[in-house]
């Protein structure tokens, strides 16, 4: 059984200066759903098809927050979780990698 446990400690104090958050989303168009994908890989990691997790600092999640609308259109959907507080994360099953997404066109 693949496995993968990790825990996160993200404190919300003046002194902290990193969030933890989890960005999953549902777009429809391909081109936009890759550019989008690349873009958040400067922010942190896939953990599937359509979701990332990162810690980044405070002023990086301002930016991405900003940075989001442009790929969304009316039938698509975005959402950004800052989590705060400890956590602890357990996956089961097939581990996501930085591989890009099966495109089919027919």
């Amino acid at each position: 059984m693949d496995e993968e446990n990790y825990f996160f400690d993200i404190e919300e104090s003046p002194g902290n200066d990193k969030v933890f958050v989890l960005i999953i989303y549902d777009i429809t168009e391909n081109k936009t759903r890759n550019k989008l994908a690349k873009m958040l890989l400067g922010y942190g990691f896939r953990i599937q098809k359509s979701a990332f997790e990162a810690v980044i600092t405070r002023k990086k999640y301002r930016e991405l927050l900003e940075r989001l609308p442009a790929y969304t259109s009316s039938v698509d959907s975005i959402r950004v979780y800052k989590i705060i507080g400890k956590g602890q994360v357990v996956s089961f099953g097939r581990q996501e990698t930085d591989e890009e997404e099966d495109v089919i066109v027919i």
